[in-house]
């Protein structure tokens, strides 16, 4: 049996795919033409936290790459970008978030990604029913579309995952100011170029002032 074999088996409690199936290309598509073994070797020095997700917009180390550059002047059309990374040992939902822009993703270990629509929010809600499950095998690199739920993976293996993330510069930093509520949408502006909902079992994002706005379950991911 497979590792997605395996998995899809523990978790017939919500629709699940191997990311190459082509449910995926309504949240995103996989990612040919780049290399990324430039950040690895950074990425492969780096423990996985036990007790909670890690996560850094930026690395100066993995920005000196050559794929930096590279993604800058096609990819992201000669839009500055960040190079970060998300590790750590989470097996639930917890979240979704979305960005205006695509979010690329490198699996540096096997991962799940549980994501949703932008277009099945209700007046900043979401049922998490409505949200699917990826199964993304190390050393794929995807896009995920601006219009595509996701937070931070969840793991295959029990000592955790790691994935290399790679936005547009800025993105996920503190706002600057307080900002005015003109639009329902607003009040899911969690950081810069970060809209969020959250589940309310995730109380450390609550009392930070995230918008509840995750109704049903706090999907699991069972391995």
């Amino acid at each position: 049996m497979t590792v997605y074999e395996r998995l899809r088996q523990k978790n017939n409690h919500l629709s699940f795919y191997h990311v190459q199936d082509t449910a995926f290309l309504e949240y995103g598509n996989i990612i040919e033409g780049f290399s990324f073994d430039e950040v690895l070797p950074y990425m492969n020095n780096l423990q996985i936290p036990q007790d909670q997700n890690e996560y850094v917009a930026s690395v100066p180390e993995m920005e000196l790459s050559a794929i930096k550059t590279q993604l800058e002047s096609s990819f992201y059309g000669e839009i500055p970008v960040q190079i970060g990374y998300c590790n750590g040992a989470n097996s639930t939902l917890n979240g979704l978030e979305y960005h205006k822009s695509s979010e690329i993703n490198v699996a540096v270990t096997d991962m799940v990604l549980i994501l949703g629509k932008v277009q099945d929010i209700k007046n900043n809600t979401y049922d998490s029913a409505q949200a699917v499950a990826f199964y993304v095998p190390q050393g794929t690199a995807i896009e995920l579309y601006g219009t595509t739920l996701h937070f931070g993976p969840c793991k295959v293996e029990e000592e955790g995952f790691k994935t290399v993330v790679i936005l547009p510069a800025g993105t996920n930093e503190p706002l600057n100011l307080t900002c005015e509520k003109h639009r329902v949408e607003d009040r899911l502006l969690f950081m810069k170029n970060k809209w969020l909902l959250v589940h309310p079992e995730r109380e450390v994002l609550v009392r930070r002032g995230a918008h509840v706005g995750i109704e049903g379950e706090n999907i699991r991911i069972y391995t």
